[in-house]
């Protein structure tokens, strides 16, 4: 049973963290706005399909943190993450300075895991 006091403070908390309002949080996970209002005040508890969409939509949140106050926010598994993705800044860096360059993309080939790719050409 999760104590629906400490959790308002959570969500609270993860609404200031990425600057948002009650809208726009509300807005981004997919839900109405009076439901972030009805769970900020205390008057409804969160469904699971309120804490999933939280979840799908700000991967730093953890499950338990997001519950029970357990874990880290933002998670360190996340910030890790974030160094892998690395190369993909630089690739994107790449391509916003070509198209600055205002030459014409000819061919963008993405390449899979799996071994399989896809050929856009213009």
């Amino acid at each position: 049973m999760i104590n629906n006091e400490a959790f308002v403070k959570r969500l609270q908390k993860v609404i200031d963290y990425y600057g948002e309002s009650a809208s726009s949080f509300a807005e981004k996970i997919g839900v109405q706005r009076s439901s972030i209002s009805h769970i900020l005040s205390g008057r409804n508890k969160p469904s699971l399909d309120f804490v999933l969409k939280v979840l799908y939509s700000f991967p730093e949140v953890e499950l338990y943190w997001l519950l029970n106050g357990k874990g880290e926010f933002p998670s360190n598994k996340n910030l890790a993450s974030d160094k892998t993705n690395a190369p993909e800044l630089k690739i994107k860096d790449t391509i916003k300075s070509e198209i600055n360059n205002e030459k014409e993309i000819e061919r963008i080939i993405i390449f899979y895991s799996d071994g399989s790719f896809k050929n856009f050409q213009n």
